[in-house]
């Protein structure tokens, strides 16, 4: 059986009827998630973890692996542990601060179904779960000015919408947002996007994507080459009250 399903039915005071009451389903369909390898449909899964309470990774774990490419699961891992995520971007919003319209968006044009980007887009959005976690993660993140002016076939109201979760974010304690203006110019950032985990045994990890593949860093000396960009680059940063300002300015200019 799953037992996180079950512990969550039993504490939230649902059987398998009033869930599938509330859920629009089959009382037999519901009284399956509560038994294990049995994940509720894509559509059903995100509604089903609220109304227990719960991270859908909390109830479904191996469903997200599965969801996950293999190539990005080990640095999916080391983000779950990470005590710290220094995350610079200079193409795309981190996954971490996505929202479901635009994680579909950045899918766009891949050789995917509908049912398979949905998967994807879902994975990705699972993993911000360790930013509300009791102990969440320290989460600074630098963005281009540019990623907060691109849109997908001119749809604002996603861009809009992306912005202002982006304002939102900026309010956890956990999170620290900041943003290169465009008017900065050539800066270091303009090598590429990279993100170095801190570990809980003081090991540091960097993470570099590219159109072929991800890499995961781990020798000293390169994560500290990392480090030195990484400080280039917050010296062309706005402050976080200015790159806060930015970021709502964005979203307006998008209605």
């Amino acid at each position: 059986m799953n037992r996180a399903v079950q512990a969550a039915m039993v504490e939230k005071g649902y059987t398998a009827d009033t869930l599938a009451a509330q859920i629009g389903v089959d009382p037999k369909t519901a009284a399956k998630w509560a038994s294990r390898d049995r994940i509720p449909q894509t559509r059903h899964r995100a509604r089903v973890a609220e109304l227990l309470g719960r991270n859908v990774d909390e109830l479904w774990p191996d469903a997200l692996k599965r969801r996950t490419p293999a190539w990005f699961r080990p640095w999916a891992e080391i983000e779950r542990e990470a005590l710290s995520l220094r995350w610079f971007e200079l193409t795309w919003i981190p996954g971490l601060l996505q929202t479901k319209a635009y994680a579909l968006a950045t899918l766009d044009g891949e050789a995917l179904t509908p049912a398979e980007a949905d998967d994807l887009a879902e994975a990705r959005l699972s993993r911000q779960a360790i930013l509300r976690r009791e102990r969440p993660p320290l989460l600074v993140a630098v963005l281009d000015e540019a990623i907060l002016r691109r849109t997908l076939d001119g749809d604002r109201a996603m861009m809009r919408e992306q912005c202002e979760r982006l304002a939102e974010q900026a309010a956890l304690p956990n999170v620290s947002l900041f943003v290169v203006p465009t008017d900065v110019g050539m800066y270091p950032g303009l090598g590429g996007p990279f993100t170095v985990a801190e570990m809980p045994d003081g090991a540091r990890v960097a993470h570099v994507d590219s159109q072929a593949q991800a890499q995961l860093i781990d020798r000293v000396a390169d994560v500290a080459t990392f480090d030195r960009r990484w400080e280039r680059i917050r010296d062309a940063t706005l402050s976080r009250a200015q790159s806060l300002n930015l970021i709502r300015e964005a979203a307006a200019s998008w209605t």
